[in-house]
């Protein structure tokens, strides 16, 4: 019973990365769910009790997965200069993942301040990724060059998003040249 609910679960939440993915805030609604995974509506509702539930939770199981993936592509790079560069890289490449387009889909507005205050804290988790490297670079606040060295990428993901002049490919060779002549410290 336990591994059929956690299948369901995961059902659930696979529907929702899509519909967030595909339509926005308003595409993720308990019906919609019913209809993507064979479920009842009332089933649904036995899994998650609200729509702010179900972000937090795409939130808790992705999230450390896609820090996980930025941790892995600066532990392949030698230098300094190549972790920062792998950091923005594969933020970069992640954005581009259903995964990130669900979670960044709905407005924090939505969610109460506890779930706002677990995202925040996992996002704080990727940026604590890189303070070392910066430090190791020369910088008297690595936390803050951490912080906005995250800026970049954020600004990068949304002109990346935009597609309207520049190509993916042209805002990542921006934002890692960016990155990179702006971490070097001192």
């Amino acid at each position: 019973m336990a591994e059929h609910r956690t299948m369901q679960r995961g059902a659930l939440l696979d529907a929702a990365r899509s519909l967030l993915s595909e339509g926005g805030t308003e595409a993720l609604t308990f019906p919609a769910l019913a209809e993507r995974t064979g479920l009842a509506r009332s089933s649904v509702y036995e899994y998650f009790r609200s729509r702010a539930a179900v972000v937090e939770e795409l939130c808790a199981v992705d999230f450390p997965v896609w820090a996980g993936e930025v941790e892995a592509a600066m532990a392949a790079a030698a230098t300094p200069e190549e972790k920062i560069e792998a950091y923005v890289r594969r933020q970069l490449a992640l954005a581009g993942d259903r995964r990130h387009r669900a979670v960044v889909a709905i407005s924090a507005g939505e969610l109460d301040a506890g779930a706002r205050e677990r995202i925040r804290a996992a996002h704080g988790g990727l940026i604590a990724l890189v303070v070392e490297t910066l430090g190791r670079l020369g910088h008297r606040q690595p936390r803050l060059a951490a912080v906005l060295l995250q800026g970049v990428v954020d600004a990068a993901v949304r002109r990346a998003e935009l597609a309207v002049a520049e190509s993916p490919e042209e805002v990542a060779e921006a934002a890692v040249a960016m990155a990179l002549r702006g971490v070097r410290g001192g």
